[in-house]
């Protein structure tokens, strides 16, 4: 005796089965609303140029806050050698050269907490670096009187850079080019001479560390007062 068996198959196995039309994604533009020109509709709005408060701003609060991290003392970049004329031996493009690597380090190091995709990571970072915002930051550094007059002066001896980058000139103007130059010159000579000093500034321009940022922030400030206070009282006239 032959055995007689029944096979079922399933709806999508057969070929005569009805298929579910998927409805395809609409291609045509959305209509502008009424009273609106189609040109406006399209066309974005140019964003407003940042703000000191837009360039440093994070996404969200920074952690417990710390005297030493990982170890490590808060004095964290690596020791300069020992150069006590650097006008003497170096011109301002070298001093400029090495200020913006160590600057550029201050940007990477503030956006790197709380963690961030790598693209928003460089964006923010290159917001920063790029000479426009440096110009922003020495105005802010001028308007406050926070430079000595020494200092001051090395802004005016970075000045007169001369660079081959001429795509970063034309797009930003010779005159904002060499003030972001200046304020490089001013770092890298801080660095080279009185680094105490390099971290007053940076932390007045805005620039904290993550993790170690408050402890850092409060012994800055108090310095900066003491020191402040200390050279008013020096200028003062002795009283006979």
């Amino acid at each position: 005796r032959h055995r007689q068996f029944r096979v079922r198959a399933a709806w999508d196995m057969n070929p005569g089965a009805a298929t579910v039309a998927v409805p395809k994604p609409s291609k045509a533009k959305p209509k502008p609303a009424l009273g609106q020109s189609p040109a406006t509709a399209t066309t974005p709005a140019r964003a407003p140029p940042p703000t000191h408060a837009d360039l440093f701003a994070r996404s969200s609060e920074d952690q417990a806050k710390k005297s030493t991290y990982m170890g490590f003392e808060k004095w964290w970049l690596p020791p300069a050698p020992e150069v006590k004329k650097p006008r003497s031996l170096y011109n301002a493009a070298s001093l400029a050269y090495l200020g913006d690597c160590i600057y550029e380090l201050y940007a990477r190091r503030h956006f790197f907490f709380p963690p961030l995709s790598i693209n928003e990571y460089n964006k923010r970072v290159m917001d920063v670096v790029k000479c426009e915002s440096q110009d922003l930051l020495l105005n802010k550094l001028l308007g406050e009187d926070f430079l000595t007059e020494e200092e001051r002066d090395i802004l005016r001896w970075g000045r007169n850079i001369v660079s081959s980058k001429t795509r970063t000139r034309k797009r930003a103007g010779i005159a904002v080019y060499n003030r972001a130059s200046s304020l490089e010159t001013l770092i890298g000579y801080l660095y080279l001479t009185n680094f105490k000093r390099l971290e007053q500034m940076m932390f007045q321009l805005g620039f904290t560390s993550g993790a170690s940022s408050q402890n850092i922030a409060d012994e800055l400030r108090s310095s900066f007062q003491k020191t402040t206070s200390t050279s008013v009282q020096s200028q003062q006239p002795a009283k006979r």
